[in-house]
């Protein structure tokens, strides 16, 4: 097979839910990176690109009708360039990534360019039609994240658990304390904003122009959803699943805005545009769980995708694992037999501290792992996340 390599990665800041990126829309913030990653890249002829793959969860509001190719387009590349958007829920930026790949392994392709995208807070809310004529009846539902127009069957058959639910689920089958949940979640805080002060979250972020209205504009520089915080603070916030249960919005991922992408190129197509390899692809995986335990995907995800690999997780030197949950995160280290505290675990915060834009966020690690191990010179790196209705998604890559 042909080696695929990730040869530049940018992304947006990550937003806060109704924060500094609420103003731009979905398909705008989606064409943010794409600009970027020409801009940074001028000899890669936009033309040559072959496809855009894009993650993205929800593809309820402007996100509609295949956001890839209508963000590729705003990014002002050639109409011949196609585009398609892809949804794993939470692994949907993960799976862009791997699709693309997939394509260069093959000999489909030589030059993609693989993303993901979501605005939690422009996801609009959605009604179904009447069900009868004449009908009155009326339901409205929140796309924001979570169920909708739930199935009766399914719902009977493996429950309608809310993610935070998920999570609580893991936390009591795996006893998972609340006081290690909080020192899991400060210490993401604590990484990340470390990384925002000596540069290593700046230097994978494009800024965002917002505009504010009269002619007025603002600059959006960084992530704007990490917190200093305290175990004390952290202690006194309130359960959110059911009063004696341990997560908390404090050790729980954010509901966020944001955008990234990279690109995926053969080594023949990097030459021949001037790009520079900055990781090898190995390999992705997938793998199902039940659906109430789906934070639990990864360890079977990243043993399948290691086993084919032929290496251990010895042999890791970055590991990027989505936190969507602390209890969820937990779960997946000690699963695979990893410390709580592991240095490689999320070397500069994860997404408690920086915030979880659903189809961003597979992009996001993926990009951030390939940086980490150009920066620190080690070999293997591994980005992996849990996914919602019972998955989990791994994406192992290689220094260049």
């Amino acid at each position: 097979m042909t080696d695929a390599f990730i040869c530049d990665y940018i992304r947006t800041p990550i937003g806060r839910y109704a924060g500094a990126l609420a103003a731009v829309r979905t398909d705008d913030l989606a064409a943010i990176p794409l600009i970027e990653l020409l801009a940074r890249n001028p000899g890669l002829d936009p033309a040559a690109v072959e496809e855009v793959w894009m993650g993205c969860a929800n593809q309820a509001g402007e996100d509609n009708r295949n956001v890839a190719r209508m963000a590729l387009l705003l990014a002002g590349l050639p109409e011949t360039v196609p585009g398609v958007t892809v949804n794993r829920l939470c692994g949907s930026g993960l799976e862009a990534v791997a699709a693309a790949a997939r394509a260069v392994q093959a000999g489909d392709i030589e030059l993609a360019i693989a993303a993901g995208v979501e605005s939690m807070t422009r996801a609009p809310f959605v009604m179904p039609k009447a069900a009868s004529a004449w009908g009155r009846a009326n339901e409205v539902h929140d796309t924001t994240i979570g169920w909708r127009f739930v199935n009766p069957k399914m719902k009977a058959a493996y429950g309608t658990d809310s993610m935070p639910e998920t999570a609580q689920n893991l936390a009591d089958e795996y006893g998972i304390s609340r006081a290690d949940q909080d020192a899991f979640a400060l210490r993401s805080q604590a990484l990340a904003a470390a990384a925002q002060a000596n540069g290593r979250l700046g230097a994978e972020i494009v800024p965002v122009t917002v505009a504010l209205g009269r002619g007025k504009t603002a600059e959006v520089t960084q992530d704007e959803h990490p917190r200093a915080t305290t175990l004390e603070d952290l202690g006194r916030l309130k359960p959110i699943t059911r009063p004696d249960g341990s997560v908390t919005a404090g050790n729980a991922s954010g509901v966020n805005d944001g955008a990234a992408a990279l690109i995926v190129a053969s080594a023949a197509a990097a030459k021949r545009h001037g790009l520079t390899p900055i990781a090898r692809i190995v390999g992705a995986a997938a793998a199902g769980v039940a659906p109430r335990v789906m934070g639990y995907g990864p360890v079977p995800a990243v043993r399948k995708l290691l086993s084919r690999a032929g290496i251990g997780l010895d042999a890791l030197d970055v590991i990027e694992l989505n936190e969507a949950f602390a209890a969820q995160a937990l779960a997946v280290t000690r699963g695979l037999g990893l410390a709580d505290d592991d240095p490689r675990v999320n070397p500069n915060g994860g997404a408690i501290a920086l915030g979880h834009p659903l189809g961003m966020s597979g992009t996001r690690i993926a990009g951030s792992a390939a940086l980490e191990l150009a920066r620190t010179g080690g070999r293997y790196g591994l980005a992996t996340m849990c996914v919602g209705v019972g998955q989990g998604a791994a994406l192992l890559i290689e220094r260049a």
